[in-house]
This record gives structure tokens, C-alpha cells and sequence, in this order.
């Protein structure tokens, strides 16, 4: 029979996929001995149960009665007694963190009796009504569906009338008059009444819990964030302590490490009298955790050491949720916290020298996405002008946008492109669409462990929060900063997440630590000494070489300092642009060979002087060369701007230019309905006569030129867009005849490896063939992406990928992350076919994959040699080449 619930006692952290990340730590922190109110979980398999079938799992609810009885007779109460009522909370919890997005009940037992008992216990009658008035909200909203809206819409009417500027200064009389006004609410909406029963509360409140892991918010947060949608949710059921008892009792969210820089020492949010969802909503502002040793010092102290275990215990930085009840410390959560990039890298050194972590497990909690937003620039302070406002800086980086004052927009202006800023006083899980479309966060209150902080950090966006001296106005679409200056909807403001501070208008950028570093390899700061530790330490460990997508000498030496081994891909026609394009188009219009001949013989001086100047930049390093490859018409000018220029002229009575009638004529000549599958690649050089030897004689003179010099020039001459061996062979032989006779003419033998990229379905299909006639092969995944799945990148990714990422076709864009499945599976057969023909075959791939971390991880798996990247992701790849091998030594990562 299978098993739903399980007891605290029954799990530890490593069944975090059967009890969710919530449960799993709760059992580990109660197997550790911490201060924990006794519960029991039920587990992601009920939940999947009730999602697949919409009815609760046979026998479930027998269990969670079993062991509700125990933990009735544990704690010597039963659940919404009349005198002294045990209390429950129902709460989410996946095995990945999802800050706000599902839902959780607290106070589940309290019901017009009990409530009255609660008074009698307790000794305050407002913290019984308080707490009533918390579950009839909370239930209303998450079981009942009523619009949660309504609730806070009645609360500020209270507020006002009593002119409390918070819920504290509200007494007993007027919450009792909320909880009626609450479940009037509640009758009015749903034509139900507010449950009385107990046992009424705890099923509907977990079977809610389950349904809010479909809620439209945990969706989008698990695409954002790749997420699989079929784990579910587990939900844990556990003993209420209260933390708004009075001044003595309290909730806190505490960081064993600051999450946004990584230093060391206890950090986080303390509320007093209040409840845990008080700390993360914002409705009051917190005080700063220091400020509870003076408060509570025991408290404290046993807090800081419950910490420090659990962070030698966990070897990672710690989130940890607490509450106090009349001076007696409860631990409710902990988890591996979410960090900005800058923690991640500086913490995971920290642990490395403190040996608690080995090298590879320090390597493994950092990621290329961290290096890559740590590459991002900063603001120059010296040119940043009066502050606006200042805040908690909650999430480093710079970020430009307009301030726009809700969710809607946000999204609305990011789809026309317009970056922005959204500003909130305080955000809630409602606002992760904006969030996701912004720039920036920037809110009035809250701190480091609200919400728009937590889910800004695991977002990778600026976070600016608690920014007390600005006053927001969502309704009127504005904030007021101190001295009265008044910021519009659409006023373009500057948010640096790194200090807090808030600037009008648009602060120029310089370059981070970070790539300065890369640049120079000056070590700025801690942050920078722990990237070039991790670099190094991936660069010690990685089987895949990083190489880099450059054309011109300048990104080629960049590259190199980035720590490039090499130029996967130089493409050839990124050097026909400018003024040399006057030249493709005399080669392109020539009617006679000699007129083509001396088209060719002016642009083979200017290509062989850019290969000479890319291989003197990577002197003794391969320098894959790919013969031009685009459409020809990319280099002619518009076919109905030409027409149109005649014809103004023809109307005119004047006559049109030779040159514009002879130019149309070419383009009518070369005109294709869909270029990117027309004359291009290898189709281009077999057609063209003698391109292919202008390019191969260009490369095979720099290649002597440089020799000559003393230098040791690598060059590798790659045919594009093959898709039969017939068209490889023919293209082959005519690099292999140009080399021998520049050779031969210069009396300096030149060899260069021939190879081809593989962009066409064909070309992976038959690899085996095409490798008889191949030294390496270079996987353009770009094109084989667009010719797998049949699509224009251009054309698609406007017009349908948004719909498709939605509605989960696509996990993440098949053009930013490799599609395993198909293209992938692509790429495998023809490292397999290629190699099974010619076991010395090399294999790289450079499409924009080659930096992407995820990708990266893949082509390791499949044995290629090598990946390409533009040279501003170079260290990226560098880093994941280096975690991509530690999955070969068997390596955890602790998490």
C-alpha cells in the first residue's frame, strides 16, 4: 500500500523529493536536536495523486488522521479544542525553493469556540482574534478562492477609521469586528460559510496547498527558473507557536551569511509581536537582527549557535525561519539560501579555505551564469550626481529603466523593449511577471529577507528594497523622494543593487572588477580573487578546450586574454562589410571571368591581411577558418530600394544610373524566396569560380607570412553548410591544390587540416561518410537548430516564442539552450558515425551554445573536444567545462 505521510522523525534532507526541500530539512533540523514544533508531511506522491486524478489519494486522509492523533497526544491537546486548542499551519514546500509562489494556512483549528479558549489560555484576548482573524483570511483566499484583495481592502478601512497606522495599534474589539467582516466577505462571495469544523480546515487547507502548485504564478517561477512541473508539492502540517504574543514573542528570517555579499556573521529581519508572514509581507518594518541580542539576548545567542550547526552541518550558507514565543526560540525552516553571484563565488571560497568543502565542491556551487552577471557593468560613482534615494541593497548590479508602478505594465513595456524599474512599496508573489520583465526591483519597505529580495537574488535582478525616505503611490503611478521631487511613470531612474543608492536619470556604466580582471588580470577585491580561484580550478580539472568566435585581430587578442585556446570560428564574411562590400558586388555583377578574376584579386590582399593579423593574435593555437558562407544577396542592396530609384528617375524623364540598372539586374538574377536554404556555404564556393581559391590563397600567404616572422600560425580551413560528401570531396580538393601550389610558389610547405560544420540534419545524418573526407567537424547548432526544427530564428522567435515558453513547448529557447532531444540527438549520432569512421576525427561545436552553461554540460557528455563562444563568454564556458568534468570524478555539491 502506498505511503503518504510521513513524521518529522521518518526523513532527513536527502528525501527532499519525496517530503519537499520544507519537509526534508525539518526532519534533518529534528534528527539534529534544533528547537522544532513537532508535525508530519505529506509527501509529493499525494500530491501528484491529486493533481493526475483531482481527488484525494485513497487512504491519505486515514494517515494524516493517524498522525494528527499522535501529535495530539504529544503535545497532550486536540486540534480546535474548545480550552487550550492545538493549532496547525499548512505549508508548501517543493524539492526546489519557491519563495511566495504556492500557498500556506496558519492557525488551522480556530473557529468561534476555540478562539474563545485561545483568549482564556493565552491571557490576551486581541492575540485570539488576531490569529482567527489571520486563518479566516488566509483560508478565504487560499481554499476559498475569495479575492485576497477584498480582506486587505476591509483591513485599510479599519486603519483608516481607527487612524492606526498599523495592525498592532488595532485592539481585540476591532479584530473581532474584522473576523465578522472577513467571513461576510467570504458568504457573500461564495454563498459558503467560513468552516467551523477543524478537521474541515486541515483536508481543504492541504488539498488547496496542492492545487497552488498549478496556481499561474508557481508556473511561471518554475519556467523562469526550469523547474519540471510533475514533481508537485509536498505540504507539511506542524504545531502553530505565535509570534505575535507581545513584546516578548516575535518572527525573524536569519541568514548565516549576508546572502548579497557573502560575508560571514548572522544576518536577517526581526518583527516583534508578530507573525512569520508579517517579516516577508512588509506590513510593518523590521528591525535588523542585531537588534534582537538586545531585545532577547538568550534568544539570540541560542540562534546564532543554532546557525553555526546548521551551516557546518549543511556546509552552505543557511535561510532560516524563526519564531519566538514568550522568550522561547522555535526553529520553523531552513534551507541552502538563494545568493547573488557575488555571494555564491566568495562563499564558496570561504568554505574551501575553511575546509569544509574540497576544490571541486567549492567549484560546483558557483555557476557560469553568476560569472556572467558578475562580468556585467557597474555604475561610475564618480558621475553619479545627488543620491535620489537609498535603500537595502538586496541584489547587486546597475540597472536603467522607467519607473513603472505595477506588474501589467512592467510586462507590457518590456515586450515593446523599453527597459524599466518596478516600483512597489512592497511586492508580493502576484508581481513575479513583473519582476521577470524588469530591470530592476525597487521597493519602499522591507529588507533583505522580504519577498521582492529573496525572489530578486534568485533572479539574478537588481534589488533595491526598504528604501524608507521615497513614498509610493501605485494608484496615482508615482513616487515622492525626500525634498519633494516627484518621479512619474516613465521617468528613467538608476538603481544600483550593489549600494542601495537610487539616482534620476540615466548613470553612464563602467566595466565590473570582474572583467577587469579578465582584461588585465588585476585582483580587485575578495569577490575577484574567488572568480580567478574558481577559473583556475575549472581550468585544472576540464577536458573540453574554450575556444572563441572572433574575425578581427582586436576580438581575437580579447579572446586570448579571456583565456580562449583558440578561434573556433573566424568567420570570412564578417570581412566583407564596409567599404569592401563595393568589391563582393563587383565580384557578384561581373558577366566575365576576368572581370570576377578582378574583383577577387582586390579583396585577396585585405583577407590575407586580416588572417595574418588573427593568427599573429593567436600564435601557436588552432584558428578555424570557415570559407564564406551567408546569401549573396546580404551583400547586394534592396531589391525594391533599386527598383524604386529607377523608377523615380524613369518618371522624371531622366536616365536611371548604369550602375543601379546593372546591380538590379544582378539581384533579380540572384533572387531567392528563402536565402538562408539558397546559394550559400559550400553551394557558393562550387558555383562561384575561383572564391574558394581567393580565400584558401589568403590564408595559405598569412599562414607563410607568419611562419617567415618566426611565429607558429595554426590555421584550419572549415567548408560550410555540407550536407553531402560529394560537395566536401570537391571543395576539398580545391583547398588541397591551392595549398600545395601556394607552397610550392613560396617554397614554405603549408598544412592545414580541412574540416566542415555540420548545420544540416543530412550532414549529422551521414557523418559517417562525411568524415572520409573530413579532419574535424564543428557543429553549427545555430543552423542546425533552425534546420531540425524548421524555423527561421528571425521570424519565430518574435512572432511565437513567448506563446510557446508559456505554454511549455519550450522549456527555454532551443537558440539559447541546446534542444537535447532533437538537435542534440543529432549531434550525438554524428560524433558517434564520425568517429566509429575516423577514430581521429575532431569534434567542437561553435554555435552561441558553446557558452551557454547548460549546453555545455551536454557537449561534454557527448565527448566533444572542444567548444566556441564569443569571447565575452569565454571564462563563462571555461568555468562550466570545469563543473561539467567534475560529474566524470562523481563529485556532490552538497546541496
Amino acid at each position: 500500500m502506498v505511503r503518504y505521510v510521513y513524521d518529522f522523525l521518518d526523513g532527513g534532507r536527502d528525501l527532499a523529493g519525496l517530503l519537499g526541500g520544507k519537509g526534508a530539512n525539518l526532519a534533518e533540523m529534528t534528527r539534529l536536536g534544533l528547537p522544532v514544533p513537532p508535525g508530519f508531511i505529506v509527501s509529493t506522491e499525494a500530491c501528484r495523486a491529486f493533481l493526475a486524478t483531482g481527488e484525494e489519494p485513497k487512504g491519505m486522509s486515514a494517515e494524516v488522521s493517524r498522525h494528527l492523533s499522535a501529535l495530539e497526544t504529544g503535545v497532550g491537546r486536540l486540534l480546535g479544542q474548545g480550552y487550550d486548542p492545538l493549532l496547525v499551519s499548512v505549508r508548501s514546500g517543493a524539492r526546489f525553493s519557491m519563495p511566495g509562489m504556492m500557498e500556506t494556512v496558519l492557525d488551522i483549528g480556530l473557529n468561534d469556540d476555540s478562539v474563545l479558549g485561545l483568549a482564556k489560555v493565552s491571557g490576551s484576548e486581541r492575540f485570539a482574534w488576531d490569529s482567527y482573524r489571520r486563518l479566516v483570511h488566509m483560508y478565504g483566499s487560499t481554499v476559498m478562492g475569495v479575492d485576497p484583495a477584498l480582506f486587505d481592502e476591509a483591513m485599510t478601512l479599519l486603519k483608516d477609521a481607527r487612524e492606526a497606522p498599523d495592525d498592532l495599534h488595532l485592539d481585540a474589539s476591532d479584530l473581532v469586528w474584522l473576523v465578522e467582516t472577513y467571513k461576510s466577505l467570504i458568504r457573500n462571495e461564495t454563498g459558503r460559510d467560513f468552516p467551523q469544523s477543524p478537521a474541515q480546515q486541515l483536508q481543504q487547507a492541504i488539498l488547496a496547498v496542492f492545487r497552488s502548485w498549478n496556481a499561474e504564478r508557481a508556473v511561471l517561477y518554475r519556467r523562469r527558473e526550469r523547474i519540471p512541473d510533475d514533481l508537485g508539492t509536498a505540504v507539511t502540517v506542524q504545531r502553530m507557536v505565535f509570534g505575535n504574543l507581545g513584546p516578548d514573542s516575535g518572527s525573524g528570517v536569519a541568514f548565516t551569511r549576508d546572502p548579497a555579499t557573502g560575508r560571514p556573521g548572522l544576518y536577517g529581519d526581526y518583527l516583534p509581536n508578530a507573525q512569520g508572514e508579517d517579516v516577508v509581507s512588509g506590513v510593518r518594518d523590521a528591525v535588523p537582527l542585531a537588534e534582537l541580542e538586545r531585545l532577547d539576548p538568550r534568544s539570540y545567542r541560542q540562534l546564532r549557535d543554532h546557525a553555526q550547526t546548521l551551516e557546518r552541518h549543511y556546509r552552505d550558507l543557511c535561510d532560516i525561519e524563526f519564531t519566538i514565543e514568550r522568550g522561547t526560540l522555535w526553529m520553523l525552516q531552513t534551507r541552502v539560501g538563494k545568493r547573488t553571484a557575488e555571494a555564491a563565488f566568495a562563499i564558496a571560497t570561504e568554505l574551501v579555505q575553511e575546509g569544509l568543502l574540497g576544490p571541486d565542491e567549492g567549484l560546483a556551487r558557483v555557476s557560469g551564469d553568476g560569472l556572467a552577471r558578475l562580468m556585467f557593468p557597474r555604475f561610475d560613482t564618480t558621475a553619479t550626481g545627488e543620491t535620489l534615494a537609498r535603500g537595502v541593497p538586496a541584489s547587486p548590479g546597475a540597472a536603467v529603466g522607467a519607473a513603472v508602478f505595477d506588474s501589467a505594465e512592467a510586462v507590457q513595456r518590456a515586450a515593446a523593449d523599453e527597459k524599466v524599474v518596478l516600483v512597489r512599496e512592497e511586492t508580493t508573489p502576484d508581481d513575479l511577471p513583473g519582476m521577470v520583465a524588469a530591470q530592476a526591483v525597487l521597493t519602499g519597505r522591507g529588507g533583505k529577507t522580504s519577498h521582492a529580495a529573496v525572489v530578486a537574488r534568485g533572479m539574478g535582478r537588481v534589488c533595491v528594497c526598504g528604501a524608507q525616505d521615497i513614498i509610493v503611490n501605485a494608484e496615482a503611478r508615482r513616487f515622492t523622494a525626500r525634498d519633494g521631487i516627484v518621479v512619474e511613470e516613465g521617468t528613467v531612474i538608476s538603481v544600483d543593487g550593489s549600494t542601495g543608492d537610487v539616482f534620476l536619470g540615466a548613470v553612464p556604466l563602467v566595466a565590473s572588477a570582474t572583467m577587469r580582471y579578465l582584461e588585465s588580470g588585476e585582483e580587485a577585491d575578495s569577490v575577484v580573487s574567488a572568480v580567478a580561484r574558481a577559473l583556475d580550478h575549472a581550468d585544472s580539472i576540464r577536458r573540453l578546450e574554450v575556444r572563441a568566435n572572433a574575425d578581427t585581430p582586436e576580438d581575437a587578442a580579447r579572446a586570448r586574454r579571456f583565456g580562449a585556446q583558440g578561434i573556433g570560428l573566424c568567420r570570412t564574411e564578417h570581412m566583407f562589410l564596409g567599404e569592401r562590400r563595393k568589391l563582393v558586388e563587383a565580384m557578384i555583377v561581373a558577366r566575365t571571368d576576368a572581370d570576377r578574376d578582378r574583383a577577387l584579386a582586390a579583396l585577396l590582399p585585405l583577407q590575407r591581411r586580416d588572417f595574418t593579423g588573427i593568427l599573429e593574435a593567436m600564435d601557436g593555437v588552432p584558428v578555424t577558418i570557415r570559407l564564406l558562407d551567408p546569401p549573396l544577396h546580404e551583400f547586394l542592396p534592396d531589391r525594391t530600394d533599386l527598383a524604386v530609384r529607377i523608377a523615380a528617375a524613369e518618371a522624371t524623364g531622366q536616365q536611371p544610373e548604369a550602375h543601379h540598372v546593372e546591380l538590379l539586374a544582378a539581384v533579380n538574377r540572384m533572387h531567392e524566396e528563402n536565402p538562408m536554404l539558397g546559394l550559400r556555404g559550400v553551394r557558393l564556393g562550387l558555383v562561384v569560380p575561383g572564391l574558394i581559391a581567393m580565400q584558401v590563397r589568403a590564408i595559405a600567404e598569412a599562414v607563410v607570412e607568419r611562419t617567415r616572422a618566426g611565429g607558429s600560425p595554426h590555421a584550419e580551413i572549415m567548408v560550410p553548410l555540407v550536407g553531402a560528401v560529394e560537395e566536401l570531396r570537391l571543395a576539398r580538393e580545391e583547398v588541397v591544390r591551392v595549398l600545395t601550389e601556394v607552397g610550392e610558389e613560396t617554397g614554405t610547405p603549408v598544412h592545414c587540416p580541412v574540416g566542415t560544420m555540420i548545420e544540416l540534419p543530412r550532414a549529422a545524418l551521414t557523418a559517417g561518410r562525411i568524415a572520409e573526407e573530413a579532419d574535424f567537424f564543428s557543429f553549427g547548432t545555430n543552423d542546425l537548430t533552425q534546420t531540425t526544427w524548421g524555423f527561421s530564428r528571425d521570424d519565430v522567435e518574435a512572432a511565437f516564442f513567448s506563446a510557446y515558453l508559456d505554454k511549455g513547448v519550450f522549456a527555454a529557447s532551443p537558440f539559447e539552450t541546446l534542444d537535447r532531444e532533437g538537435v542534440g540527438r543529432l549531434v550525438r549520432i554524428a560524433v558517434e558515425e564520425g568517429r566509429a569512421a575516423r577514430p581521429d576525427l575532431e569534434t567542437g561545436i561553435c554555435g552561441e551554445h558553446g557558452g551557454d552553461p547548460e549546453s555545455i554540460q551536454f557537449f561534454h557528455e557527448v565527448g566533444l573536444d572542444y567548444v566556441s563562444c564569443s569571447p565575452f563568454r569565454v571564462p563563462v564556458a571555461r568555468l562550466e567545462a570545469g563543473r561539467a568534468a567534475l560529474a566524470d570524478m562523481d563529485t556532490s555539491d552538497g546541496r
